[in-house]
Formats: C-alpha cells, structure tokens, sequence
C-alpha cells in the first residue's frame, strides 16, 4: 500500500489515472445488462457455453430415436443398431462494438452519453445474435438446401408455409410472392405440424415481427388468452413477450428478420419452434475494455462477444411467412 503524508501532493488524489482501473468495470456491467434485457431469441433456443474452452467447432451428439420391438416366444431381442448422427456447430461469430472518445466529451458531457453507449452497444450485440438465430430459423423445416447462408429459394420446393393458413407452401417470386396475413387457422395448423412430428409441446415459443403482433391483437383467440397472469396474476409480459395463444408463449421482436425478396418488397418470417430446435454456443460472453489512446487524447471503449448459432433439430420448428 503506497501512502504520503497529508497533504502529499498531485500523487496522493485520486484522480482520473489512479482510479483508472475502475471505469472499464462500470462500463462493462452497464454493458453486459443491456445486452441481456434487449436479447429475445437466444433467451428462447438452446444455449451452450464453451467458456474457457479451446477450439472453433463444437460437436453435439445427436442420436436417433429408437423404437420399441414386438418380443416373440423363444426369440432372441431385436437389437437396435442406428448409426449415431451430430450437429457440428462453427465458433464463428466475432462481433464488436467500439466508441472511441475525446478526453474533451468526457470532462464536458453528461452522464448520459456513457448511459446511452452502453446501452446502444448492449442492443447492437444482442440485436447480431438474434439475427443469426432468426436467420437459422427461416431455414426451418427444409425451407431451403442445408448448409445454405440466403434465404428462401425462390426455384424449387420449399416448405415454408404463407401466413394465410399455414398449409399453402410460401414462393417468394418477385415482391412479396405469395406472403399473406397471419391468421388464427395458420397458427392452428402450424401446431399441428409440431405435434405430428413429436415435438414436445412444453417449452414452445412463437416469434413475431410488429406487424404479425398487429394482426394477432384482432384474433379473438389471441386477445382472450393474450394477458392471462402466472401464478398469481402476475402480468407475463418481460423480455419481448406480449401473452400465449393455444398455450404457446408468443414474443414480438422488431428483429423478426425479412426473408428473400427479388425485388426488395421483403416479406417478414413469424416462427414457431421449440427450444430444442436450434442452439446458441456461447465461447466468450459480452466483454468489454478500455485503453487510454494518447495519441488521440482519447478512450477507446470495445465490447464484443464470439459464439456460434445452428440448428439442432429441423422439424422442431415452422416459418410462417408473412407480407412486410
């Protein structure tokens, strides 16, 4: 411990480089808790963490179901012999957010302009992963050739479904293509899809963009159910979510990306899925630093994050496809 006698001079204040071990700190809470309020979909899918961890490609066990076998008298058992499949998930993502800022703003500027860069940089990175989970779930359900970084094929079959009634198969063409409303008969029969392929029906979630939120406050079986509280009475409104519908947690998000459109009349997916259908790899949460920049006379503020977003199971979620 370093100590002077009073009144010890220049050295003995606690000034701006004396306690310049503090502010990276302050900086990065504020920025680690907007990155969390403004996050809805990686809140909603699988998360993994590979913290710590070594590595760019991570490898998830993913094994087929079995089936059970009729035992007939004085017969051996019939065993299963699947061969056990994976999903391999890219380390890939690198983002970051970086201000760089005059010593001038920091002595003559309000609090508030640190208030509103953290907060920015927390909505700009959450706002990333988002979009790369909701780009991986227009993909659902073979909506377009595996592997593939665009969105839907506009040649060929796809098996994303129109809004209108969630059986017609959406064909993007020029415009819209056939991109309808959403209607309360689209998002019956989009359950169903989940509930014939054995989906499990806890754990369900329903992501929309304002406009689908819009047309679902006009279905009568939306706004009876849309505000019913948890235990309680407890409004289930947080994190995006605006209610249920036919038990399903529906979540509106501004981030609900636009799908492929040839002539820049983007339509707009909604997504029904589960958790389990895709998985968010997280290898180094939301950081953030600061360096003193002499040459500039400035501060360099840098947040960034590194993860990974695939899809765990194909069939565990449907794209419902609606006009922009």
């Amino acid at each position: 411990m370093a100590a002077v006698t009073y009144p010890g001079g220049s050295s003995s204040i606690v000034n701006k480089t004396n306690a310049d071990k503090f502010i990276p700190e302050i900086w990065s809470d504020e920025i680690i808790a907007a990155y969390k309020k403004n996050l809805v979909m990686a809140n909603l899918v699988n998360k993994m963490s590979m913290r710590g961890k070594k590595g760019d490609l991570l490898h998830i066990p993913k094994p087929t179901r079995g089936v059970a076998a009729a035992k007939a008298a004085n017969t051996a058992v019939t065993i299963q012999a699947n061969v056990e499949d994976e999903v391999q998930v890219s380390i890939n993502k690198h983002y970051e957010y970086s201000r760089l800022i005059e010593d001038i703003v920091e002595v003559q500027a309000l609090a508030s302009l640190r208030r509103f860069y953290t907060e920015d940089a927390g909505y700009a990175l959450a706002t990333q992963v988002d979009t790369d989970l909701v780009r991986i779930g227009r993909l659902f359900n073979g909506s377009h050739a595996a592997g593939a970084t665009g969105d839907y094929s506009v040649t060929g079959t796809t098996t994303a479904y129109i809004g209108g009634d969630g059986t017609t198969a959406f064909s993007g063409g020029a415009g819209a293509g056939n991109a309808s409303a959403l209607t309360d008969a689209a998002i019956r029969r989009t359950i169903q899809r989940l509930d014939d392929a054995d989906v499990p029906m806890d754990q369900r979630y329903f992501l929309v963009p304002p406009v689908a939120r819009n047309t679902m406050m006009g279905l009568s079986r939306f706004t009876e159910q849309a505000f019913v509280g948890e235990q309680g009475g407890s409004n289930t409104i947080r994190n995006g979510q605006i209610g249920d519908v036919y038990g399903v947690k529906v979540f509106v998000s501004t981030n609900a990306d636009t799908a492929y459109s040839s002539s820049g009349t983007a339509p707009r997916a909604c997504l029904m899925f589960h958790k389990d259908a895709m998985v968010h790899a997280e290898q180094m949460a939301v950081r953030s630093q600061a360096q003193y920049k002499q040459e500039y006379l400035s501060t360099l503020y840098t947040a960034d994050t590194l993860y990974g977003v695939a899809e765990l199971r194909n069939d565990a979620g449907i794209a419902l496809i609606i006009p922009g």
